[in-house]
């Protein structure tokens, strides 16, 4: 495949473990060299979603307050800072990963936060953009978390959210694609963009090449926070 057998070992390892005490602890021993590891995957999503989020977003982006969750070493935040977002905010699991967040100086505020069992640290309808970048996968983040994305966003806001296509992503990824589907019929949100990306990361083996080309595939979600309907008067 002609990744270091040490990146893949790495990998697979964050991704197959489930119990949440040792995942986090490998994602501590992992953040000194995470990001020569995902250089070497050719890992393109931060890159992607800040993108596409900046696409999306009215100017001025320096104006507006983002939370980037799962912000591990702060690659996301390097993209959107790029883009003029000034206001930055990051919440990650691992404390590994929020002090190399914290040596970018990138970010205003980082906190501890667990997903899918602390609630987000901030108050309801906060920030006008929110970003899950690369945390949406099997043994990682469940999908159960979008209720707590939402409620942090302000009305009018946006989400960018991301995940694999690779096979052993793919129950996941249907759970996840029908939980967004069913919180924008009730409308909670609205879909603007689902963009399939073939070239997302090289895989770690074969059998997870998506079109057999070594490279596995994803997608960036862009979706908006629907305004709170006003009630009229009687």
């Amino acid at each position: 495949m002609g990744l270091p057998g040490a990146v893949r070992d790495r990998v697979a390892a964050v991704h197959r473990s489930s119990a949440l005490p040792e995942q986090l602890r490998l994602y501590d021993g992992w953040a000194a060299r995470y990001e020569q590891d995902v250089a070497a995957l050719e890992y393109r999503a931060p890159h992607l979603a800040a993108a596409s989020l900046a696409f999306a977003f009215p100017e001025p982006h320096a104006e507006a307050r983002l939370l980037d969750v799962a912000c591990g070493t702060g690659l996301v935040a390097r993209e959107l800072h790029r883009r003029g977002f000034r206001c930055l905010h990051g919440v990650d699991g691992s404390a590994g990963m929020l002090e190399r967040a914290r040596s970018t100086g990138l970010y205003q505020e980082l906190r501890l936060c667990v997903l899918g069992r602390d609630p987000l640290p901030a108050p309801a309808e906060h920030y006008d953009a929110v970003t899950l970048v690369g945390a949406l996968g099997e043994g990682q983040v469940p999908s159960t978390v979008l209720p707590e994305l939402l409620r942090v966003t302000k009305p009018g806001g946006f989400l960018c959210l991301t995940t694999r296509s690779n096979p052993s992503n793919l129950r996941y990824k249907a759970e996840l694609e029908a939980a967004l589907g069913q919180l924008e019929q009730s409308g909670a949100w609205q879909k603007l963009l689902a963009q399939e990306v073939e070239y997302w990361e090289r895989a770690v083996t074969e059998e997870e090449s998506t079109q057999g080309n070594g490279y596995i595939s994803g997608v960036v979600y862009i979706y908006q926070k629907c305004p709170v309907p006003h009630l009229e008067e009687g």
